[in-house]
């Protein structure tokens, strides 16, 4: 059987070195109300580290990692770090399987290969009552916790670049 306990967030510390930090989330709003609340702890967590947040939508999160890619891409406009946030929740056909799979291992790639600071906040759940559990600010938090991921690694890109 599977658990539905609520998830309680823990307290972050604040991120050193990040400061004035662009972060691009790309955000899948196919299921509104979680992906609001993944955005409010993302952006609220970028905030209080003092970076600044900018963001787009795409269609679900199977296309997160694309426009990751195109975002990097493009010269001039240029992010220190991305924050994904999205949904999947199972449903009776193998969707679900490819999607969370695929996603996951396109922003791998792209941290890899391209060097970039990345936070992965797509939530792979079974039902509704689990995306809430984790997804709302005061449970689980999760679009926090992508967001500071992502800003713990433009602090050590920043190191690293520095020396």
């Amino acid at each position: 059987m599977m658990s539905t306990r609520t998830e309680t967030p823990t307290a972050r510390p604040a991120v050193a070195g990040v400061k004035g930090a662009r972060i691009l989330i790309v955000e899948s709003p196919y299921y509104t109300e979680i992906a609001a609340a993944l955005v409010a702890g993302a952006e609220r967590e970028i905030e209080k580290n003092g970076a600044k947040a900018e963001r787009v939508a795409v269609p679900g999160a199977f296309e997160i990692p694309g426009a990751i890619a195109l975002a990097a891409s493009k010269k001039g406009k240029r992010y220190d770090g991305y924050v994904a946030l999205g949904c999947v929740i199972r449903g009776e056909t193998s969707h679900y399987d490819y999607v969370c799979g695929e996603s996951a291992r396109g922003l791998m790639d792209l941290a890899i290969q391209n060097k970039l600071a990345i936070g992965y906040g797509i939530v792979t759940v079974n039902t509704m009552e689990q995306a809430e559990a984790r997804a709302f600010i005061d449970r689980g938090d999760k679009g926090g916790d992508a967001a500071h991921a992502c800003l713990a690694m433009v602090a050590l890109s920043r190191r690293w670049k520095s020396k």
